[in-house]
């Protein structure tokens, strides 16, 4: 490992002025993924910095308006363990339980997997189909970036020179309305998506899809949404034929590879299948509700 200076600041105005200096920085959240590519020397820095006593960053925060903030440094475990989050937005614990094993979990964190940017992150299908914002700090203020717009390529997000990732905001789910993560893998042991999918569906007091959301990991080069699943999907019954059209723009939306982990071919069914079923464990989330 390539030597560098660690520095562990207690607020967010002295994080970014490290940031600033001039030297190559990178952010520790968890630290279970930079540390492994700096030891491995698939990346390097001058500086490290710990954002672990950061209060914003440490944060998990229920708004009056039936949001949920999550800092970027929050723990996984925290995440899933918390009460508001396991009743209100199920699908982070879908997401958020399957990240590492539980020695993993007490010290990754959502912001960390997004930041890592991998095509593979459970973290992100979860996050884009709930439609979460992020909030980013840097020299020129800050700004808020859609999940969704976040991932540039494998391993590249939208961080600028000097920005740190602040938080995750959740918006309140609608009345009617819920979602769900899962992925496939071929054994317990490989914790790592072939390919995954996240759904999101809003009822009318109709019974009819009056919103909806997929996205998939793992199939392509970024984790990706779906438009055209939606398009499938609005103004229709959630019935097996509905939720077949929006498997098969799935299907067509992946554009995956072939790898030691799985064939292009098994990763495109993979994601007609998955979503199908993340919908309709969805829609028995919305029943179960009411």
């Amino acid at each position: 490992m390539q030597a560098f200076d660690y520095a562990r600041p207690g607020s967010l105005a002295e994080a970014l002025s490290l940031a600033s200096n001039g030297r190559r920085v990178l952010f520790l959240a968890g630290g279970t993924d930079v540390i492994i590519q700096l030891r491995e020397g698939r990346r390097s820095c001058d500086l490290l910095i710990d954002l672990k006593r950061i209060p914003e960053l440490t944060a998990l925060t229920e708004h009056p308006d039936g949001s949920l903030e999550i800092g970027a440094a929050v723990p996984l475990a925290e995440v899933y363990e918390n009460p508001a989050v396991r009743s209100r937005f199920p699908a982070l614990v879908d997401a958020a339980s399957l990240i590492g094993g539980i020695a993993i979990q007490s010290r990754a964190s959502l912001g960390g997997n997004l930041c890592n940017a991998s095509p593979a992150a459970d973290s992100s299908p979860a996050l884009m189909v709930l439609g979460a914002d992020l909030r980013i700090a840097g020299p020129s203020g800050e700004r808020t970036l859609p999940v969704a717009s976040f991932f540039l390529g494998p391993g590249r997000n939208a961080l600028q020179p000097g920005e740190v990732l602040i938080s995750i905001r959740v918006p309140a789910l609608p009345a009617n309305a819920a979602a769900f993560y899962h992925r496939f893998i071929p054994r317990n042991e490989m914790d790592i998506a072939v390919a995954s999918s996240g759904a999101f569906l809003a009822l009318d007091p109709g019974g009819r899809i009056a919103d909806a959301r997929v996205a998939l990991g793992a199939v392509a080069p970024t984790p990706i949404l779906v438009p055209a699943a939606r398009d499938a999907l609005l103004g229709r019954l959630p019935d097996a034929d509905a939720f077949a059209a929006a498997g098969q723009a799935a299907y067509d939306a992946a554009s995956p590879i072939d790898d030691m982990r799985g064939s292009a071919a098994q990763r495109r069914h993979l994601a007609r299948v998955l979503t199908v079923r993340a919908l309709e464990n969805a829609l028995r989330r919305i029943r179960a509700a009411n």
